[in-house]
């Protein structure tokens, strides 16, 4: 664990580096994360895999299947909550973000580009839908991305967590002044 943090300022950073290194290094504990979503009036939760991070603008990537239902829980209400834990720092980051998912245009063809030559590829090239049951092993479509869809979580507000020996402590971070919480 490493010498703790005082200053509000600082762990805000921190935090937005932590989320920098978690979309380039596949073992950083923050790059899978749950996503919270609702559907009628029931949550639904599932894993995402962090891509990209723009601290200016407040934003986290992640791809998913156009066709899978949280595509359309996020049509239908465009928030959602992202969850994730680092044991190796003691921090729990709860972030309110504000969903966007596009299917089409620059920003998802650039990303295919790069990714449709890699293994991750074939999670977008199924012609079946997410959770659809199978019969039998299927081949998937070569050269498309008509399933592939980009979401933009823009960050609306960020709760913070740490567990220590020495204490818990909590912090909220968003539009206005940042504060510390009760643990």
């Amino acid at each position: 664990m490493g010498a703790r943090i005082d200053s509000l300022a600082l762990i805000e950073t921190r935090l937005w580096q932590e989320l920098q290194q978690a979309a380039l290094q596949r073992e950083h504990e923050w790059r899978t994360m749950v996503l919270a979503t609702i559907e009628g009036d029931e949550a639904q939760a599932r894993s995402v895999l962090l891509r990209e991070v723009n601290a200016a603008a407040r934003e986290l990537i992640f791809y998913t299947d156009a066709r899978s239902a949280k595509v359309a829980q996020m049509q239908q209400r465009p928030i959602g909550t992202l969850l994730c834990w680092s044991g190796r720092i003691g921090w729990q980051l709860r972030l309110r973000v504000e969903l966007q998912v596009q299917t089409s245009g620059l920003r998802v063809s650039s990303r295919w580009a790069r990714l449709k030559l890699t293994p991750a590829a074939q999670d977008y090239l199924s012609p079946l839908p997410p959770g659809s049951p199978v019969a039998a092993r299927y081949e998937p479509e070569r050269a498309t991305r008509n399933h592939f869809a980009v979401v933009t979580a823009r960050v609306l507000s960020l709760d913070w967590l740490e567990l220590h020996a020495d204490g818990h402590r909590r912090a909220h971070f968003g539009a206005g002044p940042a504060q510390w919480l009760q643990p």
